[in-house]
């Protein structure tokens, strides 16, 4: 860094967030940024990742778009820059219209330094649009693992971010996250042509933080959890779990022995979770009894201890999970619970992603059957061929992969607007050939009540005129607040780079390819169970698996002379036979979600899929009897009586 940056980083690092000195790490990455650079940052949790885009955004000239999943993240970030006096805003999906109208009116005016969006705003072409009108001196892409495929949470949305941030002609990208593994940080760093010494890399270790694992039965824990919160003084305390309904159970027992106790996962409304954030943020005694839904983005300094009552589902998520706690740097407290049943129902989940091969086939023939340009739907597919919607997207990324189809671009088959202003007022400001272009796209759109409907496409033949126009015309009429605009119908559109030889070797390939996801997901959970077992200390074996060297910590539970116990075995049998002959004559009513044996088994296990939601069969009698038996011995039990 120049002294002239140097210089000014300081100051703005004074004026704006109230600092004297960087904290590990920063200054090398706004250096870097500061040079016209891109940077992957890995830092621990807390580690203070946000100030890296933050306050180099106010010393560039232009926008910086900060691309993240969280949006209680977003909020916290937004008041706190907002009480500096940074001009920063967010669009995110819990906004009234009119916020999002204000948020655009500055954008337009070019009134902020920083926007912060979710990946899925990067499908709304409207948006787009708006933001390809812009200069973007930096992209930040929080949880930047999620671009790679190998990483413990790949998103399909994230992976083409890069491609964008050349379409938009991003000056420099941020890529940031704390809980890649080396091979996963090469594949980031990769994808946005990240030199190698531009990786700024802290380190994970955190000395305040003592680990413990603990073997446990599934009746024993409870007992357990209730032994450590009564050992510790009143505080805030996040216990983990997997499953909505054990939030709730282990909620409600801690309340009724008098712990201020609450549930929080994604089962609850909106409304709910956010209530219950903000009673946990305000509190100085809460105990939250949570799914990984809780947790992603809250910064709250003085978390104690943090328990996994379930064994978490891979070394990222517990390195993640236990960085919420100490925070302010003081001494707090995580233990696992390792208990073997939890191994069964984590990885049975990662069996119940994976589609069945001849439904992938099926759904590479239907799409490549559509023409050389075509749209599809994700949600009409996933019913179709019974997948979920991520498997789906998983899949079509895959085709962008392999070079077979190129996205095109996301887009909305019908608009619903509603005006603010008589169609007058609004016509008024435009001259006369522009407004007679308005003035027809309302005349062709259907009237209802409160709402008129538009169908871009229908209206653009219609009218002679390009959809894109039409588009256009819509958003600038919702950015300056002469209509409030819903979106409806999204669609995907793509186009055939090439054909394969062979669809059904191409179908094979990608079955392949999502088995070995499977794969590396249950090898994710057998190294967490590695960890819980293994005799050496915690947090050197822990750090080691992110590529960290480090002699053993000495405040871990092993290093205070806690020996490694094994973990009590599962309470599983093989499956009763009995309920085959039963679910047999269910699938001479239900075909459809129960053609395949990997269907059945799904079901059995308690699995819930598109088809079976859509046939309301998760409320049957044998749904789930088969949920604490590992996925493979009930599929060998179905094949056995079944095996075509």
């Amino acid at each position: 860094m120049t002294q002239n940056n140097l210089t000014n980083a300081q100051q703005t690092l004074s004026k704006y967030f109230g600092f004297d000195q960087f904290r590990p790490g920063q200054q090398q990455a706004i250096d870097r940024l500061l040079d016209g650079r891109s940077v992957l940052t890995i830092f621990p949790t807390g580690g203070g990742k946000s100030l890296c885009y933050q306050l180099p955004a106010l010393m560039f000239d232009g926008l910086t778009v900060v691309i993240s999943p969280l949006i209680a993240l977003m909020k916290d970030q937004i008041d706190f820059l907002q009480s500096h006096d940074v001009p920063a805003a967010r669009l995110d999906s819990s906004m009234e219209i009119a916020d999002m109208t204000k948020v655009y009116e500055k954008l337009n005016k070019k009134q902020l330094k920083l926007l912060y969006v979710s990946p899925e705003r990067l499908n709304n072409e409207r948006f787009l649009n708006t933001l390809g009108r812009h200069k973007i001196s930096l992209m930040a892409i929080d949880e930047a693992h999620c671009i790679s495929e190998w990483g413990h949470n790949f998103r399909p949305d994230y992976l083409k971010i890069a491609r964008l941030a050349r379409e938009l002609k991003v000056e420099r990208i941020l890529a940031l996250t704390a809980t890649a593994t080396p091979e996963v940080a090469d594949d980031v760093a990769r994808q946005f042509s990240i030199a190698k010494e531009d990786v700024v890399h802290t380190g994970f270790y955190r000395p305040n933080l003592k680990l413990a694992v603990t073997p446990c039965t599934p009746r024993s824990r409870i007992e357990i959890l209730i032994k450590r919160l009564n050992e510790q003084d009143r505080a805030p305390t996040i216990v983990y779990v997997t499953l909505q309904k054990t939030a709730e159970q282990i909620a409600y027992y801690l309340s009724s022995t008098g712990f201020n106790a609450r549930a929080y996962h994604a089962g609850m409304d909106s409304q709910q979770r956010h209530e219950i954030q903000e009673a946990f943020m305000a509190s100085d005694d809460i105990v939250i009894v949570a799914t990984i839904a809780f947790g992603m983005g809250v910064d709250k300094s003085n978390i104690r201890a943090v328990y996994h009552y379930n064994v978490s589902k891979s070394m990222e998520s517990y390195m993640q999970e236990i960085g919420r706690a100490g925070r302010d740097g003081k001494e707090s407290h995580c233990e696992l619970f390792a208990c073997a049943d939890d191994i069964v129902t984590l990885q049975n989940f990662s069996h119940g992603d994976t589609p069945d091969a001849e439904s992938v086939k099926l759904m590479i023939k239907k799409v490549l059957s559509l023409g050389e340009e075509f749209d599809i739907s994700a949600y009409e597919l996933s019913s179709q061929y019974d997948m979920r919607i991520l498997v789906v997207q998983t899949l079509l990324t895959y085709l962008e992969l392999e070079g077979i189809i190129r996205s095109t671009g996301p887009f909305y088959t019908e608009f619903k607007f509603q005006p603010k202003k008589s169609s007058q007022e609004i016509l008024a400001r435009f001259d006369e050939e522009r407004a007679g272009f308005i003035r027809k796209i309302f005349s062709h759109s259907r009237k209802g009540r409160t709402w008129f409907t538009l169908d871009a496409n229908k209206i653009g033949e219609q009218i002679n005129q390009p959809r894109s126009r039409i588009i256009a015309a819509i958003n600038h009429l919702e950015e300056t607040g002469d209509l409030i605009v819903q979106a409806t119908g999204v669609r995907q559109g793509y186009r055939i780079i090439k054909l394969p030889e062979n669809i059904q070797s191409l179908g094979e390939t990608l079955s392949q390819r999502f088995l070995k996801r499977e794969e590396n997901d249950i090898q994710r959970v057998g190294r967490m169970v590695h960890y819980a077992q293994q005799e050496g200390c915690l947090t050197q074996h822990l750090l080691s698996y992110f590529g960290e060297k480090r002699e053993n910590c000495g405040h871990c539970t092993r290093c205070d002379g806690h020996p490694a116990e094994p973990m009590p075995p599962a309470n599983h049998t093989i499956p009763n036979e009995s309920y085959i002959d039963e679910l047999m004559l269910l699938r001479e009513e239900h075909y459809t979600p129960l053609k395949s044996i990997r269907q059945m088994t799904r079901f059995l296990c308690g699995l819930g899929s598109p088809a079976t939601t859509k046939a309301k069969l998760r409320k049957h009698a044998l749904f789930g009897v088969y949920e604490a038996v590992p996925f493979n011995d009930v599929m060998a039990v179905i094949t056995k009586h079944h095996p075509t």
